[in-house]
């Protein structure tokens, strides 16, 4: 709220502050926004004005075989790989969080190198790894290094979440005749639940969008849903790829709310806690 001690400068600088967020949050999102329209024009061309409405690209989405099949793809990568960067990701973080031994910073840093490499260059560094293993047009490959990408997330949220964990809490639970296993499986997951569910839902949603990877490891058979857009935008435009483009913005949508809800449910865990 306003002061109503505020100077006419510090209004001014209140009110035009908001006006200068409002439209870089504008110019970031309208590009996206725009396409979605577009997927629902009845004409055959990615055009404005549009010369009607029809549900005929979504029709033809749902239609095509090739477009269900890289669907179907992105469905069996993406959560398989998000498995993996859950368990190694919470595992990691929780070793790196309570343990200190020389070389830890150099650790971390090897973990979450996958978010600051670009990933072109992984792309090819797993092309060349997987390749004279004859493994390079499979799906065990693709996963393998989507769930690299992804566990760099899953470490962040995780940690984070664990900085604020009451530790007395395992140790109560082994005064009490829990087992190692039994306390972290009733205690330390459960309150530590949201982190990693924030980190999987970061690392599916990397390994759902991801296009330059499956560029070098897929064969047509494992072409992924970004992967079949990329060539359709390069091979034949069509609006049926604005109709793909709505549904993962829509996708897109539903994980923030996701996250913003674990966010909150995280924050209300923290301060319920006693230390």
């Amino acid at each position: 709220m306003l002061s109503p001690y505020m100077s006419p400068i510090e209004r001014l600088w209140y009110y035009g502050l908001r006006i200068l967020c409002g439209l870089v949050l504008l110019f970031l999102i309208l590009p996206v926004l725009v396409i979605v329209p577009l997927s629902f024009n009845s004409g055959t061309f990615l055009v404005y004005p549009l010369q009607g409405f029809s549900l005929r690209w979504y029709e033809d989405f749902f239609m095509s075989a090739d477009w269900m099949r890289s669907l179907k793809n992105s469905l069996i990568i993406a959560p398989a790989a998000t498995m993996l960067a859950m368990g190694f990701g919470t595992l990691a973080a929780i070793g790196l969080t309570r343990g200190e031994f020389r070389g830890k910073a150099l650790v971390m840093s090897l973990l979450i190198s996958p978010m600051i490499v670009p990933v072109v260059i992984i792309g090819v560094a797993s092309y060349l790894f997987f390749a004279p293993l004859g493994m390079g047009n499979s799906y065990l490959s693709l996963i393998l290094v989507h769930a690299v990408l992804g566990v760099p997330f899953v470490i962040i949220t995780v940690s984070a979440t664990l900085q604020g964990f009451n530790h007395n809490l395992v140790r109560a639970a082994a005064s009490l005749g829990a087992s190692p296993l039994t306390a972290f499986r009733r205690v330390t997951l459960p309150l530590i639940a949201p982190g990693v569910i924030s980190g999987a839902l970061f690392a599916f949603a990397t390994s759902f969008d991801e296009v330059v990877v499956t560029l070098f490891l897929a064969g047509p058979e494992q072409a992924t849903l970004p992967r079949q857009m990329f060539s359709g935008i390069r091979e034949n435009l069509s609006p049926t790829i604005a109709a793909a483009a709505t549904l993962l913005i829509g996708f897109s949508v539903l994980l923030l709310l996701t996250l913003e809800w674990l966010r909150g449910r995280s924050e209300k865990l923290r301060t319920s806690t006693p230390e």
